[in-house]
């Protein structure tokens, strides 16, 4: 296999005064063209509009999240949350937005559990009592009003405008509201809204939603005030309450939008800059790839590369269930679990011949992952996004709040209902991820930004707990100097300690690479479908040229202009 980068050790302050160098070769340097992928060609359209009408990148993306929020209802919305990762180029501030979901004030640990205990199956995914509190729409404003260039009315213009008018069903929304259809078709408005006659909609067919143009309104207006406040707020609680959830007036009126710390790391002198908990996206990645340069990845053979790359997988999965969640609320150990030493540590208990099994007495299952959403942009002045936004499963609970037009989310799965029990993705947690009132839920969506000597990369994709995998592997297919297109179009494999087999595409590994692993103590299931939908876009510095890519397993669309 060709290497443009081979491994090398370096001290991290020889890393850290390398990327300082990159940075002052090219400061003041712009890209030659803008570029966006998202994961439909209505929103990627929508973010190029404004920036012809004098937007950054930040409004841009402000336009794709409302229009995703439209078009996309098996992976976002009003009712979702989300991390926006930001590159500021006059300065070079970096920061991430988080949008995550609160549990509502009256949530306890014990909220999905009978009167044995036990965990009560759909619970924490069907119905009102699954929603958290949002945070797309606080996200909204507060871009708009930090970042932004444009008022936030002609930022979500192209949104209510596809809102009334309606957007086209096509085979992918006929796939996912088939997979809900039971959810939909119990709840009135949610039928009325997304589905003909309580039936998944023939292609073609338009889906219009006048109540949520009107939401939409109402926050291009009022702000903040237009969401968590006031008229709306009120038929939202007494809409979420009707259907069986417990949000309050005071759960809307509190939420913030919190600002936070990237997670940083360097691999193949490359510099990542990525998600921070409640996201476990970048502290995971760092520490498989910190295992990687430990055992010089590159220079193994094939059947040692993939089997180290699954046992770092198994590791980093595995302190994900035991360490992180909300960082306002428990102590997450991000400068251990991110120090190249301990990702030393990790890499002298893997056996190069042998698997190390992992250990629970539970049996997981993993769901396809084929919900959230991801959107990467760049502007002509080197501003740069990446976000990923869900409402967790597909259709999130597949509530609609009556008059509302804003569908719920079920994130409330993604806290731990029972220390060990898996969630609807196969993940288990710990006591850190444990329900608590006012909680964020930890989270696998991890924006990403890579840069090396030549170019810098905007990538991230949605999928569930594979989320984070995906973006790994299109890092490593960028440390071998390949471009976007392979980072999306790469078949995909994964762990994540429980299960305890490797999930993979049926073309990811070869037949003879299988038997070698299954040699090794490895264990397999391969997935009928296709997963992930990758978004990237890159700028060569070195050129200013700028290319993306959008995953051939979606819809989306990537332009450049």
């Amino acid at each position: 296999m060709t290497r443009v980068m081979r491994s090398f050790k370096a001290p991290l302050w020889s890393l850290i005064i390398l990327f300082c160098c990159y940075s002052q070769v090219w400061a003041g340097q712009k890209p030659a063209q803008a570029a966006i992928a998202s994961a439909h060609p209505l929103a990627t359209q929508a973010g190029h509009e404004i920036l012809r009408k004098g937007g950054n990148a930040f409004d841009a993306a402000v336009a794709v999240t409302a229009v995703l929020a439209v078009v996309e209802p098996y992976s976002s919305g009003l009712g979702g949350g989300g991390f926006w990762l930001l590159h500021r180029a006059s300065d070079g501030f970096q920061t991430m937005l988080d949008g995550r979901e609160r549990a509502p004030l009256a949530a306890h640990r014990d909220l999905y559990l009978d009167e044995q205990g036990e965990v009560v199956a759909q619970k924490s995914i069907d119905g009102a009592l699954a929603a958290g509190i949002p945070g797309v729409p606080a996200a909204l404003v507060h871009l708009t009003e930090n970042y932004g260039k444009l008022s936030l009315t002609e930022l979500l213009q192209p949104a209510m405008a596809i809102a009334a008018k309606g957007f086209a069903v096509d085979e992918y929304y006929r796939r996912m509201a088939s997979w809900r259809l039971p959810v939909l078709q119990a709840h009135e408005a949610s039928a009325q809204q997304f589905l003909l006659q309580g039936e998944v909609p023939p292609a073609g067919h338009l889906i219009k939603q006048p109540d949520l143009a009107d939401t939409l309104k109402a926050l291009a207006e009022r702000g903040i005030d237009g969401f968590y406040r006031g008229e709306l707020a009120q038929r939202l609680v007494d809409g979420v309450r009707a259907a069986g959830g417990i949000w309050t007036l005071q759960d809307l009126a509190d939420y913030r939008v919190v600002e936070r710390r990237p997670i940083t790391g360097h691999y193949q002198g490359m510099r990542i800059t990525s998600a921070a908990p409640p996201s476990s996206g970048g502290i995971a990645i760092l520490t498989i790839l910190n295992i990687l340069q430990e055992l010089n990845y590159p220079d193994l053979s094939e059947p040692q590369r993939t089997h180290v790359l699954v046992e770092a997988m198994r590791r980093a999965y595995r302190d994900r269930a035991e360490y992180l969640g909300d960082p306002d609320f428990v102590q997450v150990p991000v400068e251990k679990l991110t120090h190249p030493l301990y990702g030393a540590g990790l890499a002298r208990g893997i056996d190069l011949q042998r698997a190390t099994p992992s250990q629970s007495q539970h049996q997981a299952t993993s769901t396809e992952g084929q919900d959230t959403t991801h959107f990467s942009i760049l502007d002509r002045q080197g501003n740069r996004v990446a976000a990923t936004l869900s409402i967790n499963y597909p259709f999130g609970a597949g509530v609609v709040v009556p008059g509302t037009g804003v569908l719920l989310n079920d994130e409330m799965d993604d806290f731990s209902a029972s220390p060990g029990v898996p969630n609807v993705y196969g993940l288990v947690g710990g006591e850190a991820n444990a329900i608590e009132g006012g909680k964020r839920m930890l989270s696998s969506m991890t924006p990403t930004f890579v840069e090396d000597a030549q170019r810098i990369a905007i990538l991230g994709t949605p999928g569930g707990s594979r989320i984070i995998t995906m973006v790994l592997l299109g890092i490593l297919e960028m440390a071998e100097g390949r471009g976007p297109q392979a980072w999306v179009s790469r078949p995909r494999f994964h762990h994540q300690y429980l299960p305890d087999v490797i999930q993979m595409e049926a073309d990811a590994l070869s037949e003879t690479l299988i038997g070698q692993l299954t040699g090794m103590g490895h264990n397999f299931k391969p997935l009928k479908n296709r997963y992930g939908n990758m978004q990237a876009v890159v700028w060569d510095k070195s050129s200013g040229q700028v290319d993306a890519a959008s995953d051939p397993r979606g819809v989306g669309m990537a332009k450049t202009e």
